[in-house]
């Protein structure tokens, strides 16, 4: 049995193949990213997964790409969580990023990016993955973002900046104090996602005014921060995976056409296509 998971920070989506590479199931967990979750907490969430338990020990390969996974110690957290459950399994862990090149790869070279809970960026010629910039993830990054956006929403409602019918509908949505607030981005696990939550509402009012200036704040500070440090970003495709870049791809398209920037084709869920290149490429 093969496993290939792409994993965000908000869940993973799991394929799960035969040895003649015809898929068997599909299946759901939360997102590993090793910056929230521990590798105990890894095993323990893939102990809860019904379709998983009966077979755990026929896995001989587990394909895995998450968010926060760029760095060694941040890899093997992934790894000792994951070679905990599957003990038979030869393992291939690698950035989500790299997951999003081969989903959106086309047969030539693009610029990457996934907009979802999270933000990043990079170039890929087919081959070769390249990072002009470093993601700085939810609390200095990450723009463009789930969580960027909601902290965008809950900025703007703290310091009175957001117009008296929506400050209105947001209190009366949530009913959040600022200690509520506070308590669960800064003393709770995931954070990052809490945030993300918020977005909700901003899909709720995107076609008002003012939520749509924050919409096209945020998508602006991606292609600045992002993608204008590419070169080849002035005469390559953006493609994008993510929810969020789905949700707003009309803002997406407007914003990248005012950089001069052309915008290829928007993947929601990129599993397929990931499943489908490693057929094609890795799988031997």
């Amino acid at each position: 049995m093969i496993a290939i998971a792409d994993s965000g920070s908000t869940k993973t989506d799991w394929v799960i193949l035969d040895s003649n590479l015809n898929e068997v199931f599909r299946t759901n967990t939360i997102g590993f990213n090793p910056y929230f979750v521990t590798a105990n907490d890894i095993t323990a969430e893939l102990q809860k997964n019904k379709d998983f338990v009966p077979i755990a020990n026929k896995f001989t390969k587990v394909f895995f790409y998450g968010a926060g996974t760029s760095s060694q110690a941040m890899h093997e957290i992934v790894k000792n969580g994951l070679n905990k459950f599957f003990i038979n399994a030869e393992f291939t862990i690698d950035h989500d990023l790299l997951a999003a090149c081969y989903a959106t790869y086309m047969g030539k070279p693009a610029m990457v990016c996934i907009l979802g809970t999270g933000s990043n960026s990079c170039y890929f010629d087919g081959v070769n993955m390249r990072e002009e910039t470093k993601s700085l993830a939810y609390i200095l990054g990450d723009e463009g973002s789930g969580n960027d956006l909601g902290k965008r929403v809950l900025r703007a409602f703290y310091t009175k900046k957001m117009p008296f019918h929506l400050a209105k509908a947001f209190d009366n949505c949530y009913n959040l104090s600022v200690e509520e607030l506070n308590k669960n981005v800064y003393l709770k696990q995931f954070a990052n996602t809490y945030l993300a939550s918020f977005n909700t509402f901003v899909v709720e009012h995107k076609n008002d005014p003012f939520i749509q200036k924050i919409i096209y704040d945020a998508m602006s500070s991606f292609i600045e921060y992002q993608i204008l440090p590419y070169e080849e970003a002035r005469h390559s495709e953006l493609n994008f995976i993510g929810s969020i870049a789905h949700i707003y791809e009309d803002i997406i398209r407007a914003v990248a056409a005012e950089y001069h920037l052309t915008v290829g084709h928007i993947i929601r869920k990129p599993i397929d296509n990931v499943v489908d290149y490693h057929k094609k490429y890795l799988i031997k």
